[in-house]
């Protein structure tokens, strides 16, 4: 029996926590691959283990910084949209209040609907 969330708020976070989940495993995983191809790759030229060694580890910090960079680039993307996001509310609030609260209205009754029609029923 599948199980459905009792709210649009924690089926939102789950799947947002999911997307993140998948995002960090796929950068790990490319990291590897990334890391152990580059090491291969310096080993089959017929390198010196020191070479080997040295590539490896020049390997991992670099991706270690590129990871690291886009993050924040992330972070601060997201950052500033949300920033942008609010700004444009509070300016609609002041020019058509009474629109902004009818829409909070209808959110609040959508939410409502969606919960009464995802609970399960024992």
């Amino acid at each position: 029996m599948r199980h459905e969330p009792s709210s649009y708020t924690s089926r939102t976070a789950s799947c947002q926590k999911n997307r993140l989940a998948q995002g960090g495993g796929a950068r790990r995983n490319d990291g590897i691959v990334s890391t152990a191809s580059l090491i291969v790759g310096v080993a089959s030229a017929a390198a010196k283990s020191s070479d080997v060694l040295v590539a490896g580890v020049a390997g991992l910090v670099a991706g270690t910084m590129s990871m690291a960079a886009g993050e924040y680039v992330s972070v601060s993307s997201q950052s500033d949209t949300e920033q942008a996001d609010l700004a444009r509310e509070r300016k609609e609030l002041v020019e058509n209040i009474d629109f902004e609260r009818e829409e909070l209205a209808n959110l609040y009754v959508q939410r409502y609907d969606f919960q009464h029609r995802h609970t399960v029923r024992r």
